[in-house]
Formats: C-alpha cells, sequence, structure tokens
C-alpha cells in the first residue's frame, strides 16, 4: 500500500504566517524591554511593577506551553 502525499501548502503558509507574526511581536517587546518599558527609575510606581508582572505571567503561559513545564509539563 503507498501513501498519497499530501498538500500541506497552505498549513505551511499559516504557519509561516503565524512566526511572522510572532517573530514582529517579539521583536517589539525586545525593543520596549531594551527601552526599560517606556519609564524612568525616578517615575517607577507599583502600577509600572503590577503591569510588568501581569506581562510576565502572560508570558509565563506561553513558555510553559511552548516547553511543556507549568501545567503543561509532560
Amino acid at each position: 500500500m503507498t501513501r498519497r502525499a499530501t498538500d500541506n501548502t497552505k498549513a505551511l503558509d499559516a504557519f509561516i504566517a503565524a512566526k511572522t507574526e510572532i517573530d514582529a511581536m517579539l521583536e517589539r517587546l525586545a525593543a520596549l524591554s531594551a527601552d526599560h518599558f517606556e519609564t524612568h527609575p525616578d517615575e517607577i510606581n507599583w502600577g509600572h511593577a503590577g503591569t510588568l508582572e501581569h506581562y510576565a505571567s502572560l508570558l509565563k503561559r506561553i513558555t510553559d506551553s511552548a516547553f511543556g513545564e507549568g501545567e503543561h509539563a509532560r
């Protein structure tokens, strides 16, 4: 029995589009982080700290899923 090759062109296009979108978001986040999230040390307050903790928690969900860690541990 021979297997028919499937055309995965559309899936590959969707994958590349999603990867491109992720790469652009990561680049923007890296630039924002390099600029200390557009804050000055003398202006930082608990609101800024809370916002970054929120961002970190969202990114942790992503990295846990991507690397099979946390609740996604295998």
